[in-house]
């Protein structure tokens, strides 16, 4: 499939850093809470960048969108975090047109998260669009992709098992916690943080635990009130956390904030406390492994945990492959026709002004000259020209760009967009593509 791109003057890039190359604590310098993702936006808007969205989560933060150089979006990002352009350059992956068009099809139906066949992307993919699509932030092709790829993820989920186990960062955590907690059913367990991954968690422990002990905090208690009240479980204030973390066996923090919220200055323990953070940035402080009673995990070593059903899933990546590679088919097909279609009209009105203008010389050259019969035969040729040229575009095998480009320059028509040149602040964002 070739590259393409529906903007003439404009590339489309997908920039950003995932958990293969950067670990939590450069991740959680990039990362993005919903405040910062739309002043993000917002500016991104104001600086004229016609169509992007941007996804932060504990194992990536990414931008997908259109821009002359990809020094915009990394500029964008930049900015709008705590991680600086040579900590990016380090650690960063930079996608360009159907590159960028390939990671997103694998990172929304997971083949790219750090748990294989995690299905939680892409709703937060979704999230994401309907934040960008609110201020105007999608053109057509974004839309199309982005829905393209919420079609495969469904397809993936339907039509193979490689979702099969419910395995996620936050099912890992529960595992984890069944595994090394001994009869954990009578254990009292805290649960901080309702965000997304917060309440998938809190789930898979009152499904998986069977225990009656779990407690909610959070910040805005009518928010861990609506989660509790789907899975009855109690819900304490924010100003009683201290007074819980002195009662809880297991502590599972999903906070999302921007800096730690559980340090050892808050912990007065009587017992010995398994506290698993699941955020990024790292939501406890590393100071509370001083205290000899307490087992610190991160989510990235739960992510390291292999089991059979991961095994399993792995058999089943072909398949997942290969329905990703009919929808990007169908994509391209829609993609080109909508590319060359403003070509076949600009090249039928050239033809039509050249048969004008024959016409009316013909028609000061012969004193009979018949013109509804000129006119019928000089509209099928223009026709039969230009359906030979639609077909030669449609065929698969055709390249449609450079044809398009050539047909554009034997009929001197389309205009190329003036080259842009970079200020001496935007050179500091630049990075060569490779």
């Amino acid at each position: 499939m070739e590259n393409f791109n529906m903007s003439r003057t404009t590339t489309f890039y997908a920039i950003g850093i995932s958990y293969k190359k950067a670990d939590a604590t450069i991740r959680g310098k990039f990362s993005l809470d919903a405040k910062t993702k739309s002043i993000l936006l917002k500016q991104a808007k104001a600086e004229g960048i016609e169509s992007l969205i941007v996804t932060s989560t504990c194992n990536r933060t990414e931008i997908y969108g259109y821009a002359n150089h990809p020094y915009e979006l990394i500029k964008l990002l930049c900015e709008n975090s705590n991680g600086s352009v040579q900590e990016f350059q380090e650690v960063a992956y930079i996608y360009k047109n159907q590159d960028a068009i390939n990671h997103m099809f694998r990172v929304g139906t997971g083949l790219d998260s750090q748990i294989l066949g995690d299905f939680e992307i892409i709703g937060q993919i979704k999230t994401s669009f309907d934040e960008s699509r609110s201020l105007g932030l999608i053109n057509t092709f974004l839309d199309r992709l982005i829905n393209a790829v919420i079609q495969t993820s469904k397809r993936i989920k339907n039509e193979t098992e490689i979702s099969s186990g419910a395995t996620s960062v936050s099912f890992a955590a529960v595992q984890y916690i069944i595994r090394n907690v001994e009869n954990i059913g009578n254990k009292n367990i805290l649960l901080f943080g309702t965000g997304e991954i917060g309440k998938n968690t809190c789930e898979n422990l009152v499904k998986h635990t069977k225990n009656e002990h779990i407690t909610l905090v959070n910040r805005t208690k009518s928010t861990a009130e609506i989660v509790a009240g789907k899975l009855n479980v109690i819900v304490k204030d924010y100003a009683d956390l201290q007074e819980e973390l002195q009662k809880a066996d297991v502590l599972v923090v999903a906070t999302g904030a921007q800096n730690p919220t559980i340090d050892k200055a808050l912990l007065n323990l009587k017992k010995p406390l398994l506290i698993l953070d699941l955020s990024i940035p790292k939501n406890v402080n590393e100071n509370v492994q001083q205290l000899p009673d307490v087992t610190l995990i991160h989510l990235d070593y739960l992510s390291q945990i292999t089991d059979d059903t991961l095994e399993r899933r792995k058999q089943h990546i072909p398949a997942a492959e290969a329905i990703i590679e009919d929808m990007k088919l169908e994509l391209n097909t829609w993609m080109n026709g909508r590319k060359y279609a403003p070509t076949i009209h600009a090249l039928k009105a050239k033809l039509n002004d050249i048969v004008a203008s024959e016409l009316t010389f013909q028609r000061k050259k012969i004193s009979n000259f018949d013109e509804e019969q000129a006119e019928l035969i000089s509209n099928r040729i223009i026709q039969k020209i230009t359906n030979h040229f639609a077909s030669h575009l449609k065929d698969e095998n055709t390249s449609v760009d450079e044809s398009i480009e050539f047909i554009e320059k034997v009929f001197q028509i389309g205009q190329l967009a003036p080259k842009k040149t970079t200020s001496a602040a935007e050179e500091k964002y630049k990075i060569t593509l490779s």
